[in-house]
């Protein structure tokens, strides 16, 4: 609803593929390490194209291509949706990278360093000001991301590379979300980063490492479906943000770095030092300190709401 509250039936359904998304992305790391011995940027090329082709497929069942001119007229959208591609694509071979080198702790660790950066996104690019208990959240964040640094004898990347991107990608969804359904701006993104896949399977290929085809029937079948596991949680993913606010996003988000580190340490048996488990602890206290934030934010607003005089209520 446009200048209105987004109706409740619409605000469920909204949680609910918030819940589908991020519950999905939980379990990418037992898909991904079952795509090896495929490099991470023939797996990233795999996604874009099957993915195109799998939302090329539900738009000619569905006869939807009325939008494509509208957009194309729309120079300022396309631009906002080419960066999302960008940014996704960035997280996506990061992603496939330290899952498939034995990393998946430290990119479970970039997506509880997300809500983080998305907070302090908003200061930075939103002009947002921060409460009390924002900053202290923020300000354990970083002595985490520091004391990570100091003990594991080098920065982060790829926690810090993850929880930027994919931040940068959800603020970019945000803005243009609303204007483009999320059926659309997937398959516009990926047809954006079509030629990039084609150039790394052309690199790949050149080098003698494309895994396509080479071993078994089960491992090509994977590959293949990469593109629907892909856009199965980004729809859900786009859709949510469209029917609830940021801060109930925030809150289910915590699924999927949860779901990553116990396939991590449970499944795939990664190796995780003392001093990673007392910088996560720090992360988790950070993250207890904006969940009681925004929670307390949220019950404010609605007793604001409910005593506001009948005259006085928006239209």
């Amino acid at each position: 609803m446009v200048g209105g509250a987004t109706p409740p039936h619409e605000v469920r359904r909204g949680v609910l593929l918030g819940f589908a998304a991020y519950g999905i992305w939980g379990l990418f790391p037992l898909y991904f390490d079952a795509l090896k011995p495929a490099g991470p940027w023939e797996i990233l090329a795999n996604r874009i194209l099957w993915t195109m082709l799998f939302c090329a497929l539900v738009l000619l069942v569905r006869r939807d291509f009325d939008w494509v001119g509208p957009l194309l007229r729309r120079p300022r959208l396309l631009a906002g949706t080419a960066v999302a591609a960008v940014l996704i694509a960035i997280n996506w071979v990061v992603y496939v990278a330290a899952v498939t080198s034995g990393n998946t702790s430290e990119a479970a660790l970039g997506y509880f360093l997300n809500p983080l950066v998305t907070v302090a996104l908003g200061v930075v690019v939103l002009g947002e000001r921060l409460r009390r208990l924002q900053w202290v959240a923020v300000g354990i964040g970083v002595a985490a991301g520091i004391y990570l640094a100091v003990t594991g004898g080098r920065v982060p990347w790829i926690a810090l590379t993850l929880a930027l991107s994919f931040a940068l990608y959800g603020l970019t969804k945000k803005k243009v979300g609303v204007s483009l359904e999320a059926l659309h701006g997937l398959t516009v993104e990926t047809v954006v980063l079509a030629p990039v896949a084609v150039v790394a399977l052309l690199v790949v290929g050149r080098q003698g490492g494309l895994a396509f085809g080479e071993h078994g029937a089960w491992h090509t079948s994977l590959l293949v479906l990469s593109g629907v596991v892909t856009a199965l949680p980004l729809l859900c993913f786009a859709a949510a943000a469209r029917r609830i606010p940021l801060v109930t996003i925030g809150l289910i988000q915590f699924i999927t770095p949860v779901m990553q580190l116990l396939c991590a340490v449970l499944l795939l048996g990664e190796h995780m030092p003392a001093e990673r488990w007392v910088g996560f602890g720090f992360v988790w206290l950070a993250l207890i300190v904006l969940t009681i934030d925004s929670l307390g934010s949220l019950r404010a607003n609605r007793a604001a709401q409910r005593d506001l005089p009948v005259n006085d209520c928006p239209s």
